[in-house]
């Protein structure tokens, strides 16, 4: 049952560790997952170069296994000023019932990618991934001759196809499920919400790169599934969540511990890209703007201080809280026991 990407990556188990932005995926949970025979990935898109090197190298402290680094491909943006004010007065309520000061515009919207990818170059992660945009023909070059394998996301079949003739390794096909941001980038995000199983079949049966399945998987049960439908590994992100080393806050784990089955939704009212989390009263209060708020990542950092606020308040209704669908099947295991316990439950579904 061995994949080409198994062998690749000395993976004892068909399993990819998500890379979810904003601080879960610690090194310490990327070097676990690695260790006990999955990949573990940092996700690198937040990071300043500075520490995203720096925490490449705990890492590298702690493993000695391959391990993976994600950015998110992306322009400097140029949002309008009459966009930016707008937003501003949406948020300006919210900020007086926390007790904030008005929301302002900040210096910066996000980390410069091209510096991002000189770091990742420097760092020379056995993997890269990337997912809201595509490389050009000359950094897919630089990262061969860095000998770093690459995975482009894809939530349609234009999308793994644009990817397949790049040239990258493989391709994670992100299923309507999956938790978190959406990577699409060539049509609508609304009109790219396949089910991972018939996305990850599509995919296998009509592009040449191996295929790893995202989005809903949360059992050795599902990984098995996925593989039947022609995944060659899986990708799980919310199962991870709830691991004492994952890196996100106490009370969002207590959330995700008491999600309800359909409990979750997408939104865009937190950072202007649709993502999936549970549903809470920011995105009730923001249902009817959503759709007109500035484009990730310019609403992601104007949203920054009250989520920030609200983080050190324990007020789960201004929070992110980003999660699968299938998030009530979560566990609160350490993360080297459940990547043990998916590959027992694995094997057990062959059986």
């Amino acid at each position: 049952m061995a994949s080409a990407l198994c062998r690749r990556w000395q993976l004892h188990t068909p399993l990819i560790q998500a890379p979810m932005a904003g601080g879960a995926t610690t090194p310490t949970l990327v070097a676990s997952v690695s260790q006990a025979g999955g990949l573990g990935f940092l996700a690198a898109a937040l990071l300043p170069p500075e520490r995203l090197l720096s925490e490449a190298a705990v890492v590298r402290r702690l493993t000695d296994k391959p391990f993976g680094i994600n950015l998110f491909v992306q322009e400097d943006p140029a949002p309008s000023r009459e966009a930016l004010e707008q937003a501003l007065e949406w948020l300006a309520p919210l900020h007086r019932e926390l007790g904030l000061p008005a929301p302002q515009i900040p210096e910066r919207f996000c980390e410069p990618f091209a510096r991002q990818f000189e770091a990742l170059l420097e760092a020379k992660p056995a993997v890269a991934s990337f997912t809201f945009g595509i490389l050009n023909r000359n950094q897919l070059k630089l990262l061969k001759q860095a000998k770093i394998d690459v995975i482009g996301t894809a939530t349609n079949m234009a999308e793994g196809l644009a990817w397949a003739e790049l040239g990258a390794d493989a391709i994670c096909a992100q299923g309507r499920e999956a938790g978190g941001h959406r990577g699409t980038f060539i049509g609508r995000p609304q009109d790219s919400l396949r089910p991972t199983l018939s996305l990850v079949y599509e995919l296998a049966q009509n592009q040449p790169l191996p295929v790893i399945a995202a989005g809903g998987i949360m059992h050795g049960r599902d990984i098995a599934a996925a593989m039947r439908h022609g995944a060659q590994a899986c990708q799980l992100g919310t199962a991870f969540l709830r691991c004492p080393e994952s890196g996100i806050s106490a009370l969002w784990k207590s959330e995700l511990a008491k999600a309800a089955p359909g409990g979750t939704r997408l939104t865009r009212a937190f950072s202007g890209r649709h993502a999936r989390g549970l549903s809470n009263r920011y995105m009730e209060l923001m249902a009817d703007k959503e759709d007109l708020v500035p484009a990730y990542p310019v609403m992601n950092a104007l949203t920054g201080p009250l989520r920030a606020a609200a983080a050190k308040a324990e007020l789960s209704d201004f929070l992110s809280l980003w999660a699968g669908e299938n998030v009530a099947a979560g566990r609160e295991l350490p993360a080297g026991q459940l990547v043990a316990t998916l590959h027992e439950e694995w094997l057990a579904a062959y059986r």
